[in-house]
């Protein structure tokens, strides 16, 4: 195959796939959203069709050729070009190690786990989901030790989400975690917390819908590509820089809830809509890594939405959208409420400081369940031990406890800890951004525009054409470090709360 048609049929390859994967996408994004509750029986059907027919797209021989031709004939391609080459070699080989027929049954039980997952979360009822996460765990073991049987199975999945990842590199950055900010949560113990009971007002739902997509403006989200639904669990869904889909929850009587999720997915999806447009409709269009994309979702959520110049220009928004509930409050009142720090059981409602102990609890898990250690019926017993012994409370049902979070009815074993390096790399990319703009200032205003000009340049414009590792370095300015983000933590809280 001369270099002229792989590169043709590369585009042609990519423009298919990419189609497959907005429609899967979408199908996704019903089912967790509008689709009636009993649709997931026929939707893994689908799925499951549809995952052959990606699956045959990518692995076959004249895909094999065409990589081959574009690899070896580097300098007639431009360096996009050869990036897409490289990363689908990577998609190619993974996937070529995997029988089809057992890809396809996986996308059938993924669709499948998801739906029970949701009735046992909402029954509090783990035997129900038991059954399905023994064989979600199955698969990814045996897909794992298919990449690589020298390797212990998790460290293979933690590579697939953030490259380089291995319990080898992030069991002393957890045990830096522990190590720095325990005497902080634990002398943060034994002082007065602040007031937050104007949060658990009731606020109806319909307002609280009405604030979100005022959040969405203050984040500077263009609405006419980014829309937002409701779901059990939030998460973000980028298709293209055109179509980007976040999702919320409400609660009446806990405004922070949705609020904060808002700005989370927010966070996502200026990332996805920020990408280049000469990226789109390629697998350069999208984000780099998880550990990456968790760094601008926690960015927006807490350095900047969780500061006090941020929660002074929300003050005025809150205050027109919620007159009565938040009649009596002060911008530091609010700023004060939304940090303060206590264990909790819910990871996604945890507050910045303690947040890294619910991240480390589910990756000391992780690890337990992929080398075998733990059987799955153990697992609730050993979720409620770790909340005890880490955070000091104690887990009184399934749903607020290993049913929490919709990772595990996905198969996205190896997820976690990127929620906590991305709050690490985050709180460097501060240190950097402070260097460049004056960023509080302008947040103080509620215009958050030079911090997303700043990101953009550095972090969403690039998509995957720089490797994660030259990423950080445009965006840290020097190697990874993770002490900024336990200096950043520890100064933080000795100011709100005195210490």
């Amino acid at each position: 195959m001369d270099l002229k048609t792989a590169l043709s049929k590369l585009d042609t390859l990519e423009e298919t796939m990419q189609a497959y994967r907005h429609a899967m996408g979408v199908l996704s994004l019903d089912g967790a959203t509008a689709a009636p509750r009993r649709s997931a029986l026929g939707r893994g059907k689908t799925f499951g069709v549809l995952g052959g027919v990606t699956y045959r797209l990518l692995v076959n021989d004249e895909v094999d050729e065409m990589l081959r031709t574009i690899l070896d004939n580097r300098d007639g391609c431009t360096p996009a070009q050869f990036r897409r080459a490289e990363l689908l070699r990577e998609d190619y080989d993974d996937m070529t190690r995997i029988p089809m027929e057992e890809y396809v049954a996986y996308q059938t039980l993924v669709t499948e786990a998801d739906a029970v997952w949701h009735e046992a979360k909402e029954k509090s009822d783990y035997p129900m989901f038991a059954p399905y996460l023994e064989k979600l765990m199955d698969c990814q073991r045996r897909f794992a030790a298919y990449k690589d049987d020298k390797k212990p199975a998790y460290d293979v999945m933690l590579d697939n989400y953030e490259k380089g990842a291995s319990m080898t590199t992030l069991d002393p950055f957890f045990a830096m975690l522990r190590e720095k900010l325990t005497p902080v949560i634990r002398e943060i113990g034994h002082r007065p917390a602040p007031r937050t009971d104007f949060l658990h007002r009731v606020y109806p739902i319909e307002l609280q819908r009405t604030f979100s997509l005022r959040l969405m403006d203050m984040l500077g989200i263009d609405r006419a590509c980014c829309a937002i639904a409701e779901t059990e669990h939030p998460f973000t869904d980028g298709y293209n820089k055109w179509d980007v889909r976040i999702t919320t929850h409400y609660y009446e009587r806990d405004v922070a809830s949705s609020m904060y999720s808002v700005i989370h997915e927010g966070g996502h999806a200026l990332y996805e809509l920020g990408t280049g447009d000469e990226l789109q409709f390629t697998c350069l269009g999208e984000g780099s890594t998880m550990g990456i994309h968790e760094s601008q979702s926690r960015f927006y959520e807490n350095i900047i939405g969780r500061s006090l110049p941020f929660c002074r220009a929300l003050y005025p928004v809150m205050r027109e959208t919620f007159p009565e509930q938040m009649s009596d409050v002060t911008a530091e009142e609010l700023y004060a409420a939304v940090n303060k720090a206590e264990p909790s059981l819910i990871r996604t409602e945890a507050d910045e400081l303690t947040y890294a102990a619910h991240v480390m609890i589910r990756y000391e898990m992780e690890k337990l369940m992929m080398s075998g250690e733990a059987k799955v019926s153990e697992l609730p017993g050993l979720w409620n031990s770790m909340y005890r012994k880490y955070l000091g409370v104690d887990v009184p049902c399934d749903r607020e406890g290993i049913l929490q979070d919709s990772h595990w009815s996905g198969g996205s074993f190896g997820y976690f800890p990127s929620y906590a390096l991305g709050s690490a790399y985050g709180a460097q990319m501060l240190r950097a951004m402070e260097k460049d703009v004056d960023v509080w200032s302008h947040v103080e205003k509620g215009d958050l525009a030079p911090v997303t000009a700043w990101l953009r340049e550095k972090i969403h414009r690039h998509g995957r054409m720089l490797t994660p590792a030259q990423l950080l370095e445009n965006a840290l300015g020097a190697p990874f470090d993770p002490s900024f983000y336990t200096d950043y933590l520890t100064k933080k809280f000795t100011e709100l709360y005195h210490l």
